[in-house]
């Protein structure tokens, strides 16, 4: 049963109510991201640090009452040509030495009494601060963002599929319930390992609230509405961005800032006590056959709507009878698993075109901030620009995707990503620094164009039985993405140059892939795996016009679909009239029919004599 043209019209289409659900979905967005990108300030790395004065390597005769603070730290830090004090070494000299007009002999060692840092942006103190993860423990924060983006690869994965199986209501709550609690724990974190562990299992949780509430935000929109409901979701999320620097400078120490970012989380549970504002959605109860609920949530739906399902003479002929004799209420639910995926054909190659548009929007990105820090290294400089662009790119796909089609814009998009990312490849050296600075712009934008854009694709081409699950695997590829910036960190920038060309050559190959997806614009979801394969991907060129081509007689049209609401019009407007108390007579023909018989003649004569005598 078609849920966009036999159900979604008769339920009030998008009306107040289904707006009110989608704003209420918005919220998570921002909460979410709020989580997520406050992960920069707990691992960015002082501008300025080094190694504490240890005053046991210095000579005992030495008195530093006379110098200034700068000769100090000349006096016991090594200067490194090009970057300033060492931050890494200490001198040591001799306990005894007295003799200081001379050379005075030093050896160089490791940092013994800790560091002395910069300020960090925004805040006083932070995950690498706190427990001093520089030098020879450096490697621990990529790894911590590598542990970080695992966590949200599997959450949505795993709940993705839980959203598949027990419904995205339930999905979102537990997603929630868990995040909140281990935001709270993070708070009380006393070491780098415990931070790590908590940080990744809230990342799980945290895919699992953001996929959640994104699906039932598809679901519950209408094909016009799609795009721009989606779109300004992600609108939410970049005022999480532009709210974070500032919150960092109010709360100075990053435990504040995490209790902070988990405070949001934490007002989202009241979600569990109203219903209302993020129901169930209809289209996962009728597409794994949960008739009872689905007719429930439908009439829920309705009601909000002012909208009034059942009919008072026929209501067999209503919308709750129709689902009746399409779905049969005796059946068992019919649950899907994304390992079925690989029975299929259409829904895996898009699944996975998807996926690797994605992790290309999202790696590709690293090569052009990396520029951006090279053309400013202020931090807020690449931050605030980065946040633009995000913005920029919701609104061109607002006024491009839907004029123009899903397929048509992501290849654009591709095309600029990859041209962009090339161009910076081969001739940076030779470029002036604002041609650097503008390619990069252009390349962040449409790369990060490129990335939602792959995120909203895969949400309609995807069924309502997997979709979940699915889902979750193209957006688990763009957490793979994120992660190999770190990997590339992790070896000290070592591999950038092969990153570099791998991702730009990845970028180029995804502009053939595009071609073979299909196009969602205005068209319903797919509900069922047979939906999905029925997918088929348009023609490069649209075919011309051939007047020649036309048929010489008027063909008939079709017949239309049947009209349940104009069949009971017609019924009860029969049954009013037969109903009336003046009944109607018909008077029988006395003429028999070309071919009668002997009888029928016979039966003619009586009938004219009686008539006759009457007379």
């Amino acid at each position: 049963m078609d849920f966009e043209s036999r159900i979604f019209p008769r339920i009030g289409a998008f009306g107040r109510y289904n707006r009110i659900v989608v704003f209420f979905t918005w919220i998570p967005n921002f909460a979410v991201a709020f989580n997520l990108f406050s992960n920069v300030f707990f691992t960015l790395i002082p501008e300025s640090y080094h190694c504490a004065p240890d005053p046991s390597l210095l000579p005992a005769a030495w008195a530093f009452g006379n110098l200034s603070e700068q000769e100090s730290l000349n006096f016991t830090i090594p200067w490194v040509k090009g970057s300033g004090l060492s931050h890494c070494e200490l001198y040591k000299y001799p306990a005894n030495f007295t003799n200081f007009s001379d050379s005075i002999p030093r050896e160089v060692v490791a940092c013994t009494r800790g560091w002395e840092y910069a300020e960090a942006v925004g805040l006083h103190s932070n995950y690498v601060t706190q427990w001093d993860l520089v030098c020879g423990s450096s490697w621990k924060i990529p790894l911590q963002h590598v542990c970080f983006m695992l966590g949200w690869m599997l959450g949505y994965v795993l709940l993705g599929s839980f959203c598949d199986r027990f419904g995205r209501r339930r999905g979102f709550l537990l997603s929630i319930g868990l995040s909140g609690l281990l935001g709270v724990a993070i708070c009380l974190a006393r070491g780098p390992l415990i931070f790590l562990l908590l940080r990744l299992c809230q990342g799980a949780a945290l895919s699992g609230a953001f996929l959640s509430a994104y699906i039932t935000r598809l679901e519950i929109c209408d094909p016009p509405h799609r795009l721009m409901m989606a779109m300004i979701g992600g609108f939410f999320a970049v005022g999480a961005e532009l709210l974070l620097p500032g919150l960092a400078v109010l709360c100075r120490d990053w435990p504040v800032l995490q209790a902070v970012a988990t405070l949001p989380l934490l007002l989202l549970l009241s979600y569990w006590c109203c219903a209302s504002r993020f129901p169930e959605s209809p289209r996962w109860f009728l597409a794994t056959y949960q008739i009872s609920q689905a007719k429930k949530a439908l009439q829920n739906i309705s009601t909000q709507n002012r909208v009034f399902l059942g009919e008072e003479i026929y209501p067999a002929e209503s919308l709750l009878s129709e689902i009746d004799v399409a779905y049969p209420e005796d059946s068992p639910a019919r649950y899907h698993h994304i390992l079925e995926l690989w029975h299929t054909r259409i829904i895996w190659r898009n699944c996975l075109i998807l996926g690797f548009t994605l992790f290309i929007g999202t790696g590709i990105q690293y090569c052009f901030t990396r520029n951006l820090h090279s053309f400013s290294p202020n931090f807020y400089f690449s931050y605030f620009l980065r946040v633009v662009t995000g913005a920029a790119a919701c609104v061109l796909l607002c006024l491009s995707v839907e004029r123009f089609g899903r397929r048509g814009i992501l290849l654009l998009s591709a095309i600029v990503t990859g041209l962009s990312s090339l161009l910076l490849l081969a001739l940076t050296q030779y470029l002036q620094s604002g041609l650097v600075l503008l390619l990069s712009v252009l390349g962040l934008l449409a790369s990060q164009a490129l990335a939602m854009l792959s995120v909203f694709f895969g949400g309609e081409v995807m069924p309502t039985v997997v979709r979940g699950g699915a889902l979750g695997l193209v957006l688990g590829a763009g957490c793979v993405g994120m992660a190999a910036s770190s990997l590339i960190e992790l070896q000290n920038n070592g591999g950038y140059f092969l990153y570099h060309v791998v991702f730009a050559s990845f970028a180029v190959l995804s502009v053939l892939c595009v071609m073979q997806l299909p196009e969602s614009k205005r068209k319903p979801l797919p509900d069922s795996l047979q939906d999905g394969e029925n997918q088929r991907r348009p023609p490069l060129f649209p075919a011309r016009d051939e007047r020649d081509a036309l048929p010489l007689l008027r063909t008939r049209l079709a017949d239309s679909d049947y009209d349940p609401e104009s069949y009971s019009r017609l019924v009860t407007a029969t049954k009013k009239m037969l109903g009336r108390d003046r009944p109607y007579k018909t008077a029988a023909s006395s003429h028999c029919p070309l071919l009668a018989t002997d009888e029928c003649a016979q039966d003619a004569q009586e009938e004219k004599a009686l008539h006759k005598e009457s007379s």
